[in-house]
């Protein structure tokens, strides 16, 4: 079983369309074989992972599918996407560890030795405690500071399910020891997780690395 990411960058003549499947697609998912785990996400610009950063051209599904991926191609969902979407941008990854809940499962099975040596991605979610918003959002710009300054880092988006409350990031990083020397070397990356102890401003979180094993994007139309 792999997990699945797409990125479509839309027309903005389509955002209505695009806000109709978020509010639609999870009935059909639901009921699509093979799929074992689903998330319609909007996507932010990665600058500052404040709700301030949402782009409402680009959308994404994250799906966990354990038949072929030619089957995955076929489902309704990514064939409606398809047909109005500018670009794609596709990943195709396996779980190298994950800890954590989202929406209260446990969504990311390991099935890649700890010592892969490629391209990695990371998936942070977290479910934000109302009282503790504020708080948090004060706290993420050193973060993000020094995220965006780590050596080896490809990319970085913000991901979320709503504007307020359900965050997470998207990382593409060149490998795993330079995603460590970010999460356990950085300054501001361990005070966040000091801070995060102390203030317990999620009610559910989770982390996960990936072996990236399949990347591509190409255009869809003009």
């Amino acid at each position: 079983m792999s997990t699945y990411i797409f990125l479509w960058r839309i027309n903005s003549r389509d955002i209505p369309r695009a806000i109709f499947h978020m509010a639609v697609d999870r009935l059909s998912l639901h009921n699509s074989p093979g799929v074992t785990f689903f998330k319609s996400l909007g996507i932010g610009a990665g600058v500052s992972f404040t709700p301030s950063d949402a782009d409402i051209r680009s959308w994404a599904l994250l799906v966990t599918f354990d038949r072929d991926m030619t089957e995955l191609e076929k489902l309704p969902t990514v064939t409606a996407w398809r047909k109005f979407a500018l670009e794609e941008e596709f990943y195709q990854l396996s779980t190298i560890t994950s800890h954590g809940l989202w929406a209260k499962q446990e969504p990311f099975i390991s099935e890649v030795a700890k010592d892969w040596a490629g391209e990695v991605a990371t998936i942070t979610r977290a479910r934000i405690r109302w009282h503790q918003n504020l708080r948090f959002w004060r706290s993420v710009p050193p973060v993000t500071e020094s995220l965006h300054g780590s050596d080896g880092l490809i990319r970085a988006i913000g991901i979320g399910e709503a504007p307020i409350g359900l965050q997470g990031t998207f990382s593409h990083w060149r490998s795993q020891e330079d995603l460590r020397i970010f999460a356990y070397k950085g300054a501001a990356h361990q005070k966040a997780i000091a801070l995060t102890a102390e203030h317990n401003w999620y009610a559910e979180e989770l982390f996960a690395r990936f072996a990236i094993t399949a990347h591509r994007k190409r255009t869809l139309r003009q």
